[in-house]
């Protein structure tokens, strides 16, 4: 590892999106380039019904391929040295949020103990990264909780698989508030952890609620302007108006009771077309490796486009002097965004680069994931 630091009905709508998605087709902008491409795949990450960690890939998908699972991945890891309960709690809009409470089997619940809330990739459940994050932080002596954003998974929100970073920013923070509530917790020393496009939710949330005392985070897309933006700034001023045309175009189609219309995501087949990008992605979601059942994840066309409108690194320096850890892989074609990210926040910061290691390596891959980093990072700066 490289260290730099200076300093580096829910199920049926979700089956219903992917059986639409085949036929009208996911990605909507023309002259897309193959960046974009990449870009489009990520902003969605697979929402499922499991309500607990202890499913495993046979169980799920005994009918896909194996995926890829050299370097340890395990994306179904359970913990014989944790407890795990099912907990829902009100987000500030009053909306249920769903979640899993882990705690260790050995801690002491007469006192107070450190804390953290975990959350997925863009269009994920807590059951894909997120748990094996918080188990295994769980086992390293914090209670956390993985949660399903809004919109997705068992949490509320309609119409599903909608777009609100906002709301997303705003569950994190709910987490916080659940967390406050736990005898065995200490309200002072919670932090946050976000993988993939949770990584900018939870920087969103930590902005603007001091009580997240810790902020790291794992393969961060910003979503924001990977969506403006695309990897490498590759999408067009052109593109962007055309995307954004689109969408207003489906909002009109929707009001008058149309049908709605999904984009980006995974793909659900690959071709001999399809880039490393859309296979690295779909190795995980549409393979027993990282699959949850009658899962999408794609968010609707119509409000995608909100990501344009929203800029998590804007004032990231005033999350200083709570402590923020940025982890990539030297290979992960989002690195961009957390380099970006430990640029612009300020002391303290860490970045890691892992070697080897691609973006959706770091969902599972617990032989690369530096879990050892993140253990002293949240010891540190929880104590």
């Amino acid at each position: 590892m490289n260290t730099k630091s200076d300093t580096v009905g829910q199920a049926t709508a979700a089956a219903f999106a992917r059986r639409n998605l085949k036929r009208r087709g996911l990605l909507k902008l023309a002259g897309a380039s193959a960046a974009v491409v990449g870009v489009l795949t990520a902003t969605g990450c697979a929402p499922a019904d499991q309500p607990t960690a202890s499913s495993t890939p046979a169980a799920q998908a005994s009918n896909l391929a194996a995926g890829d699972t050299s370097h340890g991945a395990d994306n179904f890891y359970t913990s014989d040295r944790v407890t795990v309960e099912k907990v829902t709690f009100k987000n500030q809009y009053q909306m249920n949020v769903s979640g899993n409470l882990f705690v260790p089997k050995d801690m002491d619940r007469n006192v107070t103990n450190p804390a953290m809330v975990v959350g997925h990739p863009m269009g994920a459940v807590k059951e894909q990264s997120a748990n094996l994050y918080a188990t295994k932080m769980a086992e390293q002596g914090f209670v956390t909780l993985s949660l399903d954003l809004s919109f997705w998974g068992e949490s509320d929100g309609e119409p599903r698989n909608a777009v609100a970073p906002d709301i997303y920013a705003e569950d994190f923070s709910a987490g916080v508030d659940f967390l406050r509530t736990q005898s065995f917790v200490d309200r002072e020393r919670i932090g946050a952890l976000g993988v993939c496009g949770s990584g900018s939710f939870v920087i969103s949330a930590a902005k603007i609620d001091p009580r997240i005392k810790a902020v790291a985070t794992v393969s961060m897309y910003d979503m924001g302007g990977a969506t403006r933006n695309g990897l490498g700034h590759s999408v067009t001023p052109e593109q962007r108006q055309a995307a954004l045309a689109q969408a207003a175009e489906q909002r009109d189609v929707e009001f008058a009771g149309g049908a709605t219309e999904y984009t980006s995501g995974t793909p659900e087949e690959l071709n001999d077309q399809s880039t490393a990008i859309e296979r690295e992605f779909y190795d995980f979601y549409r393979t027993a490796r990282g699959n949850s059942p009658d899962t999408t994840t794609h968010p609707t066309l119509s409000s995608n486009s909100k990501f344009m409108n929203f800029y998590p690194f804007t004032d990231i320096e005033t999350i200083s002097p709570r402590p923020m850890l940025f982890i990539t892989g030297d290979q992960a074609h989002s690195r961009e965004f957390s380099e970006e990210a430990y640029r612009l926040a300020g002391e303290p910061k860490e970045l890691v680069t892992v070697p080897g290691a691609g973006h959706v390596d770091l969902y599972d891959r617990v032989d690369l994931i530096p879990f050892d980093k993140l253990t002293s990072f949240f010891r540190t700066n929880l104590n």
